[in-house]
């Protein structure tokens, strides 16, 4: 025993025989340390999209299978889609025409007609989508769940005829198709130029996507254009990647499988712990004789005396038998107990379970799956406790841009060629007046077509203190009414139509306009917002 003590104690202090060889001086990285941890962790090394070909199903597969059995993952999923978008993507059209014959007013009153045009379009979803089921926000929505479960999302364009309007009694033939990632084919083929369902030219573009289909109930496969003649986009495949070469992507729930599982363990071992310890957390102690007395009763011989006292100890105990027959102990949904025997005794023990390492352990898994769904922890798990007004601003200030890039990645191109379809076939069909028709568009597409998608307002922890800092920076010179507008969320074209037709109408009426601040004092104070806890001044004694 000794032996094998100073063995032990040899190999973990690196001492006598029992330790390794010790590895030569030198620096690299990758050095392992004298407990070669580094060597316990086989890797290998292949091409990003490879390694997304061959995981891209079963990701996809369990990342849809613990979403669909997850309140949490359920509601982590719709904060995302919250955060993101909000109610809907704002259009804020940017066209540049300059050149075109264009003025300041024309500018504005053709940038009204936009998203006045887009507003009815993108919420009928007779107009929009050519399955006639969702609107353009609807879609987006879709598109967002995509993201989560598959790492990617893909819309289709196509173009309604006139005959087939008129059956569904609708006005335009720009449609949208959003399609789910499974359709899109693993197929690979270095003859093709495809891989993973993308073809390819021979400047690595993609020109087309292969989608598995079903016409007339017979599967087949089929290739869709990614522009058309005219180099207008038919389809939108975004995703995020993580390498130049990526094709597709891959769920974004992947990083934290393994974290998710563990959790899942976790809490099921505890809730099933502590429901037996609550249940059956009983001990019932008795009096009764142990083998040990009946063994000393044996010993007594077979005399008259010992024969006479086993006799009697016998019908003491069927007695005490026949008591504790007729008497029950129930625990469940209606907990009974009767008479116990003579000399027994029930206690109820308390439970241990969960014990002080459950919750740090819960934590930190959850912890890194709210990291990789892109939500604060707090948000993740509806905890709050130990949040301070720091601490919450450092949270939202850290995930303000993942949200704003997840928008821009993600849910813009969406809603982008859908808007550059219905413009285009607005001002081909003449329903919408441009200067020099429809050539001078197509020669101008993109800086026409250039516009801003404006997500929701900017979580804040204060909405005053918000509030003052943008009075702020609008007063020093460091901001502007769009920039403070989009950080609320608003539309800063619509903040103005709204502002002037409201003050124009309570002047109108002989009313004071509630946006003209503390009229008739006049004085620089007037735009400033007096801080209650400013110190003040001591007045000299």
């Amino acid at each position: 025993m000794e032996t094998t003590d100073v063995k032990l104690f040899n190999r973990l202090f690196g001492k006598g025989d029992a330790a390794g060889p010790r590895p030569a001086p030198h620096a690299s990285y990758l050095r392992d340390s004298r407990s070669r941890i580094l060597s316990t962790r086989g890797t290998s090394l292949r091409e990003h999209r490879d390694e997304v070909r061959v995981a891209w199903r079963r990701a996809a597969g369990l990342a849809m299978d613990i979403i669909q059995n997850s309140g949490r993952l359920r509601g982590a999923v719709d904060q995302v889609i919250a955060d993101t978008v909000g109610v809907e993507l704002i259009l804020n059209p940017l066209p540049d025409l300059s050149g075109l014959g264009y003025s300041d007013d024309e500018t504005d009153a053709f940038i009204r007609l936009l998203k006045t045009e887009w507003k009815h379009w993108a919420w009928n979803p007779r107009e929009c989508d050519l399955r006639g089921k969702f609107t353009v926000p609807q879609m987006v929505d879709i598109a967002l769940r995509h993201d989560v479960v598959y790492g990617e999302a893909l819309a289709l364009m196509d173009y309604m005829p006139p005959a087939s309007r008129r059956r569904y009694g609708i006005s335009t033939g720009s449609k949208m198709c959003l399609t789910p990632p499974t359709a899109l084919v693993q197929d690979t083929s270095e003859y093709e130029r495809l891989y993973q369902g993308v073809i390819h030219d021979e400047n690595h573009r993609p020109v087309a996507y292969r989608l598995a289909e079903k016409d007339d109930m017979v599967p087949m496969k089929r290739d869709y254009r990614a522009y058309d003649a005219s180099c207008r986009q038919m389809v939108a495949h975004v995703f995020d990647p993580i390498d130049s070469k990526d094709v597709r992507g891959i769920s974004r729930l992947v990083p934290a499988f393994r974290d998710y599982l563990q959790w899942e363990v976790l809490v099921d071992a505890t809730v099933q712990a502590q429901i037996l310890q609550t249940v059956f957390a009983q001990a019932l102690t008795s009096e009764r004789f142990s083998a040990e007395a009946f063994e000393a009763m044996d010993a007594l011989g077979e005399g008259q005396d010992g024969k006479k006292l086993r006799d009697e100890y016998r019908d003491y105990f069927l007695a005490t038998l026949e008591q504790a027959a007729e008497s029950e102990i129930s625990v469940g949904s209606d907990p009974k107990i009767s008479h116990l025997a003579p000399g027994e005794k029930l206690e109820l023990m308390s439970t241990g379970i969960p014990g002080p390492q459950f919750l740090p352990v819960s934590n930190e898994l959850q912890r890194g799956m709210a990291r990789a769904i892109g939500i604060s922890a707090a948000a993740y798990t509806m905890n709050y406790e130990g949040a301070t007004y720091s601490s919450t601003r450092m949270e939202g200030a850290s995930l303000h841009p993942v949200v704003t890039r997840r928008r821009e990645r993600i849910a813009a191109p969406i809603c982008q060629i859908a808007y550059e379809h219905l413009v285009d076939e607005l001002i081909g069909r003449g329903k919408l007046p441009f200067k020099g028709g429809y050539e001078a568009f197509a020669a101008n597409r993109d800086r026409v077509l250039w516009t801003a998608w404006q997500g929701p307002a900017k979580a804040t922890a204060d909405d005053q203190k918000s509030a003052k800092a943008a009075s702020e920076r609008l007063m020093n010179g460091t901001s502007t009414p769009d920039m403070e507008c989009a950080e609320i969320g608003a539309d800063a074209e619509e903040v103005f139509e709204r502002r002037l037709y409201w003050h124009k109408r309570y002047t109108d009426a002989g009313m004071p306009s509630p946006f003209v601040r503390n009229p008739g004092a006049g004085g620089e104070k007037d735009d400033l917002i007096e801080d209650e806890k400013a110190p003040k001044k001591k007045e000299d004694a």
